[in-house]
C-alpha cells in the first residue's frame, strides 16, 4: 500500500451496516422484561447523511446510538431515562472531517469528568480516552491555558471540552493549536468565525451541558464486548467522595496498634484532593496523578503496577515542566532545542530540578490503594504535600508512617475508582 493509500484510509468514510434501531432486553422468569430502545445518530454534512466516520481504526464499522425508549431498574438502582441525552446528542456546528468513534468517546470522557466539576469554568483536554490536562479557573480562557500547558505535547490533536460558553479569547487560544474536537454548551459571537479558519476542526455544541450537574451520579448500563461476542454488563461508576465531609481520615490497625496520619490537609489541599480525585475517575487504571492549584501536573495511566505508574506521573511532570519553561521563554519545544542551545537547556534542566518538576506542594491521587509504602514514597520524595487514595490495604499503616515521616497529609475515600 502506498503512502497516498495510507492517508486516504484516514480520510475515507467507512460505510456502516448497523441498523437504524437497536434493542437490548433484560428478562428472566423471576422478573418482568425490561427493554432499552436506541436509534442510530447521523449528521448531514455537505449534503450527505452519515454516522461515524469509522471505529477505533479505519476499516472498522461503527455507529453511535442514543437511548430513546425504555428504562432499566436493577435492585434500587435506576439507570438514565430516555430523552436525557448528552454525548449521544452532539450538534455539529462545524464538521471539518466526519467525526469518528474516538472523537465521540474522547469528548464523552471529558464530559464524564466535567459533570463533577460544575462550580468554576473548567477545561478538559482528552487524548485516547485519557485526560492529558485538566484545570479550573475563575475565567474560561485561563482554565484552557492551564489545561493546555499542563501537557502541551499530548494535547496535540486532542478533544477539548469546556463547561462554559466559549468566548473569543478562548477560541483564539484554541485556534493557535491543533485540536480534533471542541465541545462546549455554547459559543459567543465571533468564536465560530475564529474556528472557521481551522477547516478540519470539529466543533460540537451540546446544549445539555448547561445541565451537567444533573448527570452527576447518574447510572448507565456499561457494556464490554468479549472476543467471542459475549458481553459483560455493569452499572457505571459513581464516585461517592464529592465534598470535604466525604473524606475519611487515614487510620489503620495493625497487630493491635492504631496508626493515624498526624497532619490534617489544609483548605487548599482539600480543594486539590477533591479536584484530583474527580479527575482520577476519568483516567485509565492503574493510574496516579499529581495536581496543584486546580490543575493537573503529571498524569500516569494504564500501568500494571502502582510504583511504576507513580514514576511515570513523576517523570512526565519533570518533562512537561521543562517543555513549558522552554516554550514560554522561546516558543520552542524542549525536545527541539539545537546543540547550540546547550547552555539554555542546562538552565532549564537546573530550574526543573530545583522545582522538582513542579511537584513540590502538590497533591497525589491514586485510583487504588497503595499495597506498600513505596508507591506513595515516589511522590513524597518529590515534595508531595497531601495524598488521597481509597485505603483498605493490609499495610495501610506503612503508607501512614511514610506520610508522617515526610510531614504530609493523607485522606481515604473508601472507594476504588478503577477504569478499564
Amino acid at each position: 500500500m502506498s503512502k497516498t493509500d495510507l492517508k486516504n484510509a484516514y480520510r475515507k468514510i467507512m460505510d456502516d451496516h448497523f441498523p437504524g434501531r437497536m434493542e437490548i432486553r433484560f428478562f428472566d422468569e423471576a422478573n418482568p422484561a425490561q427493554t432499552l430502545s436506541y436509534e442510530k445518530v447521523a449528521w448531514t454534512i455537505d449534503g450527505v447523511r452519515t454516522g461515524l466516520r469509522y471505529g477505533e481504526n479505519p476499516g472498522q464499522q461503527a455507529a453511535l446510538y442514543r437511548l430513546v425508549g425504555g428504562n432499566l431498574t436493577l435492585g434500587d438502582v435506576r439507570t438514565i431515562q430516555p430523552g436525557r441525552h448528552l454525548s449521544s446528542d452532539v450538534e455539529l456546528l462545524q464538521s471539518g472531517k466526519h467525526p469518528g468513534k474516538i472523537n465521540i468517546t474522547d469528548a464523552d470522557n471529558a464530559l464524564n469528568i466535567l459533570r463533577y466539576l460544575p462550580e468554576e469554568p473548567c477545561a478538559v483536554i482528552v487524548k485516547h480516552n485519557n485526560p492529558c490536562g485538566v484545570a479550573r479557573r475563575p475565567v474560561l480562557a485561563e482554565a484552557y491555558h492551564a489545561a493546555y500547558m499542563a501537557d502541551r505535547l499530548a494535547a496535540f490533536g486532542g478533544a477539548i471540552a469546556l463547561n462554559r460558553e466559549v468566548d473569543r479569547d478562548t477560541a483564539t487560544q484554541i485556534a493557535t493549536q491543533y485540536a480534533e474536537v471542541v465541545v462546549a454548551p455554547e459559543f459567543a459571537p465571533g468564536a465560530m468565525d475564529i474556528f472557521a479558519r481551522k477547516k478540519n476542526l470539529r466543533v460540537m455544541r451540546i446544549a445539555n451541558m448547561a445541565r451537567l450537574r444533573d448527570f452527576a451520579g447518574a447510572v448507565t448500563p456499561d457494556f464490554k464486548a468479549l472476543v467471542d461476542g459475549g458481553l459483560i454488563v455493569q452499572t457505571s461508576f459513581v464516585p461517592v467522595t464529592l465534598r470535604r465531609e466525604d473524606l475519611l481520615p487515614a487510620v489503620a490497625q495493625y497487630k493491635g496498634q492504631e496508626y493515624r496520619v498526624t497532619r490534617a490537609p489544609s483548605e487548599a489541599e482539600i480543594a486539590d484532593l477533591l479536584f484530583g480525585w474527580l479527575v482520577e475517575c476519568g483516567v485509565t487504571s492503574n493510574s496516579v496523578l499529581f495536581v496543584k492549584d486546580g490543575a493537573t501536573v503529571g498524569i500516569g495511566t494504564g500501568e500494571q503496577d502502582r510504583v511504576g505508574v507513580a514514576e511515570i506521573a513523576r517523570d512526565k511532570a519533570y518533562r512537561k515542566l521543562a517543555d513549558r519553561l522552554c516554550w514560554e521563554e522561546r516558543q520552542v519545544a524542549y525536545n527541539n532545542l539545537a546543540a547550540a542551545d546547550a547552555g539554555f537547556k542546562a538552565e532549564i534542566d537546573a530550574e526543573v530540578a530545583r522545582r522538582k518538576g513542579g511537584l513540590i506542594g502538590t497533591s497525589m491521587v491514586s485510583d487504588g490503594f497503595f499495597p506498600f509504602r513505596d508507591g506513595a514514597e515516589v511522590g513524597l520524595r518529590e515534595g508531595v504535600a497531601a495524598i488521597i487514595q481509597p485505603g483498605g490495604s493490609d499495610r495501610d499503616f506503612e503508607t501512614i508512617q511514610a506520610c508522617n515521616e515526610f510531614g504530609a497529609a493523607m485522606v481515604f475515600t473508601g472507594q476504588r475508582c478503577f477504569k478499564h
